[in-house]
């Protein structure tokens, strides 16, 4: 009686509380906003532009980068073009439209990519897969990756995709959902491989394939020296605060030592997806808090694949002792909460990415821990597809 009471609780004031985040956010970026707006955006639509102006070979070529930035919006600072040919290609789609009408265009996109895919895949029914989206969708990083115009939710939202996927057994197009993590794999490279010790090799193969074929024509398009222009700027030195959400940033460990937390955070996370390889959703948040915490860079708007984590374990886990913490933090990272001084540092939220993690390596070892049927569908209630 008193779970049903928290649990009608929580659905009561979930989407009040997530709606009134959202509009929140919206109102301080408008309002008063911490970054120049699309201002990641900017940097990919200039990448894509030089691409098709002046061939993909030169996509990291910064001096024209820089150029094309500020031929898009002068009052904007430059920033240099790090990320995959394939958000360079993303972007190129976007490119017939003016300057801002594409960046509204792509925002609106990409949160609403997110936002469908978490109301997509829930198992719940009617308004109450909305009110668990919206609780997803609360915390500021959300609205900040969008205010940006970061590709990061397009990468939360395959993720999400995948999840429910596995779950309805449909492995090969859940792997071609995980293609998606091409646009910004830092941010979830594990998670194919969570499915892979899971036992749903068809994903992993669909996604490799995939990679492989991505792989080709990027080396085809951009020739030897685009890749190895490529290649070297990823050996580069790491952007100003790209270490706060990292092991370094967060426990203050450096060289061997965190070199050697990070083998143990894979392998821990990999033996989680094997052991909870009958809830896939769990094998997959493994993956993704992997990701996340053993990253060498990674931004505050790259914690949407975060709340796509927890949303998983929502998912699986009905049970209040795992769904009131995953609100409570979906509450204390809304913008009402979080831009005051009752905030978490940013280096404080790996340490939660990794109180959750130790949270799903416990339940996978929990003595007598009992298989948990799927909640809906015909997936997970046998053992995983070997073919």
């Amino acid at each position: 009686m008193l779970y049903v009471r928290i649990v009608a609780l929580i659905r009561r004031f979930l989407m009040p509380v997530a709606i009134a985040a959202i509009v929140t956010a919206l109102a301080l970026d408008l309002w008063n906003p911490s970054e120049p707006i699309g201002i990641d955006f900017h940097t990919y639509e200039a990448a894509a532009r030089v691409g098709i102006e002046q061939g993909w070979s030169r996509i990291y070529d910064q001096s024209l980068v820089a150029a094309a930035q500020k031929d898009l919006v002068p009052n904007q600072p430059a920033q240099p073009f790090l990320s995959p040919p394939t958000t360079a290609w993303l972007a190129a789609l976007f490119a017939p439209l003016p300057y801002w009408p594409s960046y509204y265009v792509w925002a609106l996109f990409t949160f609403l990519a997110f936002a469908l895919a978490l109301a997509w895949a829930s198992r719940d029914k009617g308004w109450r897969r909305w009110v668990v989206a919206a609780g997803a969708l609360s915390p500021w990083w959300v609205l900040h990756a969008v205010h940006l115009g970061q590709v990061v939710p397009l990468v939360a939202a395959g993720v999400v995709v995948a999840s429910r996927l596995v779950h309805e057994r449909r492995d090969v197009a859940a792997g071609a959902a995980l293609a998606l993590v091409a646009l910004k794999p830092n941010t979830a490279f594990l998670v194919p491989f969570a499915l892979l010790v899971a036992g749903r090799y068809r994903a992993f193969a669909t996604w490799a394939g995939v990679g492989v074929v991505i792989a080709i024509v990027a080396v085809a398009t951009m020739g030897s020296g685009g890749t190895s222009a490529y290649i070297d700027q990823l050996a580069g030195p790491l952007p100003a605060g790209a270490d706060y959400l990292t092991l370094e940033g967060a426990l203050g460990v450096n060289g061997t030592v965190a070199f050697a937390a990070r083998i143990v955070i894979v392998a821990a996370s990999l033996a989680a997806a094997f052991r909870l390889r009958h809830s896939t959703g769990l094998a997959i948040a493994s993956g993704t808090l992997g990701s996340l915490l053993v990253a060498p860079y990674l931004h505050g708007s790259d914690l949407c694949l975060l709340s796509a984590a927890a949303w998983m374990v929502w998912q699986e886990r009905p049970a209040v002792v795992w769904r009131v913490p995953i609100a409570v933090g979906w509450l204390i990272s809304t913008p009402t909460i979080a831009w005051t001084s009752l905030s978490f540092s940013l280096n404080r939220w790996p340490v939660i990415e990794l109180a959750l993690l130790a949270a799903l390596v416990i339940e996978a070892w929990w003595p007598g821990r009992r298989r948990q049927p799927a909640l809906t569908g015909k997936a997970d209630l046998g053992e995983p597809a070997t073919a």
